[in-house]
């Protein structure tokens, strides 16, 4: 154990920030991360999430925000709520047109059932204010959100309040309008993840839902990729399914599309092989670790390469990429600790 506990040690040791991002000033998990560069200085935020209590109390909207290459993270004012609630998690975080855009989320009530969030703001990482956008037409939560030619968003399927939905919602931040694009093809799950480069997207995995006759509902995981490809037309996409690189499903990964080695990748890590509540405890009661897999998707081969592992963490959601490295920041680390670590993530690819 002692041994194990070590080698833990020396991965996340190794796995320290080379470019110096500071610790978050507090624990948190299912946090919005997003990074933004402007006139030359690149900002990052970590908004709202869960504390290290792992209850619903332990619900927030304190938001934080790093300049790269200066000290330490501000508190910026909290993320507003028009809803009585005052925190929530598993919201969506995207940096479009040096702003910061943040939908979505859930808050947990009294009685124990999760809430949707309904309203969505804009972030000027530079005045630090908020305006107030068009609600989401169909409230989600732990969708994947994707920003497309500095102009729009997609939310791609999710939870919303009562299940799951297999909407592509299209957000214009040109004419602040909301469509509806071509629907997600496979089975309606929240919990999923998803990258974007260029024109393609792809989304895998997550959490579907069965309706066995005269039983309660289960929740099961799903494992299957979907790659779309936007059309001249940004509400048409054409979705195709893509094998799944191991049949066994992931939970809340986090992932990111770029360039490797001078070839067009999305890249997924972490997660868990099983779905769990806030807490990081199973739908069934059992205790959830975090994965160390790394899936590395080339868009044009449409094959999944070899890659290696790196540090386990499960419910980070967002691999920010900056100059050329990658990171999580905050989420859970093996037995369910929840981090203010920054943690780099060595992507690096194996001979096939």
């Amino acid at each position: 154990m002692l041994l194990k506990s070590l080698s833990y040690l020396s991965l996340l040791m190794a796995a320290a920030s080379s470019i110096a991002i500071p610790e978050l000033p507090e624990p948190v998990s299912n946090n919005s991360v997003a990074s933004t560069t402007v006139r030359g200085k690149t900002y990052i935020i970590s908004a709202m999430g869960i504390g290290p209590g792992k209850q619903s109390a332990d619900l927030h909207n304190k938001i934080w925000m790093h300049t790269l290459g200066e000290f330490g993270w501000s508190e910026l004012p909290v993320v507003p709520s028009k809803q009585r609630f005052t925190g929530r998690a598993a919201a969506s975080a995207v940096a479009l047109n040096n702003n910061f855009f943040i939908f979505g989320g859930f808050t947990v009530n009294a009685d124990g059932t999760r809430q949707t969030a309904t309203d969505s703001y804009r972030l000027d990482p530079v005045t630090r204010r908020y305006t107030r956008i068009n609600d989401i037409p169909v409230p989600v939560d732990d969708a994947v959100a994707l920003p497309y030619q500095n102009r729009y968003i997609y939310l791609v399927s999710g939870w919303s309040d009562h299940g799951n939905v297999n909407l592509v919602q299209l957000f214009d931040n040109f004419t602040q309008r909301w469509t509806q694009a071509t629907p997600f093809p496979g089975k309606p799950v929240f919990g999923l993840s998803g990258g974007i480069i260029d024109n393609k997207l792809l989304v895998c995995d997550g959490v579907a839902i069965e309706y066995p006759p005269a039983k309660p509902r289960n929740f099961v995981s799903e494992p299957a990729c979907w790659l779309g490809t936007i059309t001249s037309n940004p509400n048409e996409i054409s979705w195709q399914p893509v094998p799944h690189p191991t049949g066994e499903a992931r939970f809340r990964m986090a992932a990111a599309g770029t360039e490797l080695n001078g070839e067009q990748v999305i890249i997924f890590t972490g997660g868990s092989k099983l779905p769990y509540h806030y807490n990081g405890i199973s739908f069934n009661g059992q205790v959830v670790s975090p994965d160390n897999s790394v899936w590395i998707y080339s868009v044009a081969t449409k094959q999944w390469r070899t890659a290696a592992d790196s540090v386990p963490v499960m419910d980070a959601r967002t691999l920010l990429e900056l100059n050329g490295e990658f990171y999580t920041l905050g989420g859970m680390l093996p037995e369910q600790k929840v981090t203010n670590k920054p943690i780099k993530h060595q992507i690096q690819l194996l001979p096939e």
